[in-house]
């Protein structure tokens, strides 16, 4: 029962977040304007749920590189923009997202959708990450997150379908806004 109620509260959710995030929406898209040449959205391609590939949606916080390497990038890494520091500590860049939820490929807690590749990379046992929609945040990314190697995220998703439920996904909503205050790095925590 609880997937039917959880796509219910995606959907409202996610309705409500776009009607009055919009303004700051609005101002993040002209400050990437603003900061470098090139589009306001990033999409790259990503694994949800049954591993079915979709377009995931951030504000773009990097500068246009065609031959720049997918892979995970940091707040100080090369070509991240004066303005994409600031949207990438905040997680302003992930709130395009919101749209991803809206069309059903995400969900606003799960694991995080993975590059096409993590299935080859990781063992087989943490392939059930793919049994649930992704999410905008998750129990990965309230401990640790890219602090964390990929196993530790995986066996983070693992518990987090293991205790699926409304009550745990409100207890990593509001960790999320923590993290988002203080900074991940302050809430590392291994499984």
């Amino acid at each position: 029962m609880y997937p039917i109620v959880k796509r219910i509260i995606d959907l409202a959710g996610a309705l409500l977040l776009c009607i009055a995030l919009s303004p700051f929406a609005l101002l993040a898209a002209l400050l990437i304007k603003l900061d470098s040449p090139g589009p306001v959205f990033y999409r790259q391609i990503r694994l949800g749920m049954h591993q079915r590939p979709f377009n995931i949606l951030k504000f773009r916080s990097m500068s246009v590189d065609e031959n720049r390497d997918s892979s995970q990038t940091f707040g100080d890494s090369p070509g991240v923009t004066r303005i994409g520091k600031l949207l990438r500590r905040c997680k302003i860049d992930e709130l395009p997202q919101i749209i991803n939820i809206l069309l059903g490929d995400m969900s606003f807690v799960g694991p995080r959708p993975s590059l096409p590749d993590l299935p080859t990379q990781i063992a087989p046992q943490y392939h059930r990450r793919y049994s649930v929609r992704p999410g905008l945040t998750g129990l990965a990314q309230t401990n640790g997150n890219v602090f964390i190697d990929w196993e530790e995220r995986c066996k983070h998703d693992l518990a987090y379908i293991d205790s699926i439920s409304l009550i745990t996904d409100i207890k990593i909503v509001f960790k999320t806004v923590l993290v988002v205050l203080v900074g991940e790095d302050r809430f590392i925590r291994t499984r």
